[in-house]
């Protein structure tokens, strides 16, 4: 891992930019820890970082005032990183199918997600590991966030992550669902009610999958982008639970 830039937003978080081989990615830690302080890794849709940066950002400064750092990284195919061709020809095609109000097959799932998924997370373990040998990182680690293949992914085949806060959301093939089954971490599932880019039964079904023995489904009405600002106050307690 290489630090490439760093900068003190205006609430005193340390924002630092990094790459990790030719992936980016950006940490940020709280202003004030006197000691090693749990991670929260998060997780974005693939839009590249500097079109989800204002979230992102967001996101974290709300994990550093409850004493959490917070990063993420540039996930395959998006921002300046080498286009797949394979996963723009399914982009192109979902968005045909959906134009033409056409049921978007299980095919077209799995080619859409799952080369991401498989891609991705072992590059998430890769910052994970460069991210625990730093001074001020330490204890347990969390997921936050989209894409949920791949935060569901994580969460069977990662054992130093403890819990996860996952948006539901995105296409699920059917071999995650199955993954699903196996996640036995405590679980907080955010879910938009009138999100219309998002089956609201594909999300439940997949709820209903997770074969953690603590999950708990938070659902409230609106769509996509309307997530009231208590639902991330209870992601924190949950956080605060199960990391501290």
């Amino acid at each position: 891992m290489q630090f490439t830039s760093e900068q003190h937003l205006d609430d005193g978080v340390l924002e630092r930019a990094f790459t990790l081989g030719e992936i980016p990615g950006i940490l940020w830690t709280p202003a004030s820890a006197s000691a090693p302080v749990p991670l929260i890794l998060l997780g974005h849709p693939p839009l590249g970082l500097r079109t989800m940066y204002p979230r992102l950002a967001a996101r974290a400064r709300h994990c550093a005032a409850e004493g959490f750092a917070a990063a993420t990284i540039e996930l395959p195919g998006s921002g300046d990183r080498p286009r797949r061709a394979a996963a723009e020809q399914a982009r192109a095609e979902l968005r045909r199918v959906m134009e033409a109000g056409e049921p978007v097959s299980d095919g077209l799932v799995d080619a859409l997600v799952l080369p991401l998924v498989d891609t991705a997370v072992p590059e998430w373990q890769a910052a994970l590991d460069a991210l625990l040998t730093l001074p001020e990182i330490g204890g347990a680690v969390g997921y936050s966030g989209g894409v949920i293949s791949i935060g569901v992914r994580l969460a069977v085949v990662e054992p130093r992550i403890s819990a996860a806060v996952l948006f539901a959301g995105s296409f699920v093939p059917r071999a995650i669902v199955e993954e699903a089954r196996q996640v036995s971490i405590p679980l907080h599932v955010l879910l938009q009610w009138d999100d219309q880019g998002n089956d609201r039964q594909a999300a439940l079904d997949l709820f209903d999958a997770f074969g953690s023995k603590e999950k708990t489904l938070h659902a409230n009405m609106g769509g996509h982008t309307g997530v009231p600002p208590f639902a991330g106050d209870a992601a924190d307690q949950f956080f605060t639970r199960h990391l501290k």
